[in-house]
């Protein structure tokens, strides 16, 4: 299969809609991540989905809307928050877990009875669900477990010969998936931070963040959003996240460090002296757009192990290091112990 690049023009966006209506799967630009696409409602389609990723079949995908009109053939009962919530925050990059109706496939919903609804920011991405008249299952864009693809060669690196076609609508402007929520005792559990941060749920409601998001799910636990079962987000390295002053960080490398090894700082003048580094940022907000693309010029450079700057683990730098504590499967050396 020719994978084809598409500009972010109508003419574009319609051959799209017309591969998605024929059951075809798409990657396309969303504010948070590339996503890849197929018709939610589309059983055929959707598993189409996770052979191009070689995603798990219990990981469950998120369904994509163009209006709130659209919910109420998508879920089958629609919480009183969701009003208070969609008013504040969509469009934009908040998922909301609603019971999932009966026209939404086992496939999916991952074999839950419950489905995440978003509703993107990015015109491109509003647009695309408007001329296909139905809602667009998808996740990030990526090889699964791989780190989720913020522009459209990315995509194309990971997805050539797998799917026909990829908008390319520039870089996504946050850098993290989607922020998602499950509405509980008249407020919300953070199931994965994102974008809408806990601070910012906070002034809507109760929020309270699920002990799954920093800590590793028991074997055999359910897992109701995407990005809290398995391994995600990762390079071919060995990451390593060092949590401690940037002295202490510092000493910690070049006691450590071998041939191969790479460090991952904030900034320049954190690099440790003759140990190669890459940058991601030394505001949460830069970090979530470039941590991705970090790791995968990590993997260009040849790195075999990365030691990690360890981020703040509040507002969007929570998400941030919710990502970055999967890429490392957990791995953290706390130096401040």
């Amino acid at each position: 299969m020719n994978t084809e690049i598409l500009d972010c023009t109508e003419k574009s966006l319609k051959k799209a809609a017309e591969l998605l209506k024929k059951g075809e799967v798409v990657g396309f630009p969303t504010e948070t991540v590339y996503g890849l696409a197929a018709n939610a409602f589309d059983e055929k389609a959707v598993r189409k989905i996770f052979a191009a990723k070689g995603r798990p079949a219990d990981n469950p995908l998120i369904v994509h809307i163009s209006g709130v009109e659209m919910i109420s053939d998508i879920a089958s009962n629609v919480p009183d928050i969701l009003y208070s919530l969609s008013e504040r925050f969509w469009p934009g990059p908040l998922t909301v877990i609603m019971p999932k109706s009966e026209k939404i496939p086992s496939v999916t919903s991952g074999g839950l009875d419950t489905v995440g609804i978003r509703f993107p920011s990015h015109p491109a991405a509003k647009r695309l669900i408007e001329l296909c008249g139905f809602p667009l299952a998808a996740p990030s864009a990526n090889l699964s477990g791989s780190p989720s693809p913020t522009n459209a060669r990315r995509v194309f690196e990971d997805m050539s010969g797998r799917i026909p076609a990829i908008i390319d609508g520039g870089e996504s402007s946050v850098g993290v998936e989607s922020t998602v929520i499950i509405p509980e005792n008249g407020g919300v559990r953070i199931l994965r931070p994102g974008g809408v941060t806990a601070e910012m749920l906070s002034e809507v409601c109760k929020v309270t963040v699920d002990g799954g998001v920093l800590e590793k799910l028991e074997s055999g636990a359910v897992a109701r959003s995407p990005g809290m079962k398995y391994r995600h987000y990762a390079p071919k390295a060995d990451v390593r996240i060092i949590r401690g002053s940037l002295e202490k960080y510092r000493e910690y490398v070049l006691k450590n460090a071998e041939s191969g090894d790479f460090c991952l700082v904030f900034s320049e003048q954190e690099a440790v002296p003759e140990i190669p580094f890459i940058c991601y940022g030394d505001d949460p907000a830069v970090q979530a757009h470039a941590l991705f693309e970090a790791l995968r010029v990590l993997d260009e450079k040849g790195a075999k192990r990365v030691f990690a700057r360890c981020p703040e683990a509040s507002g969007i730098g929570l998400a941030v290091y919710n990502r970055i504590l999967r890429a490392a499967g957990f791995n953290v050396t706390d130096l401040e112990c």
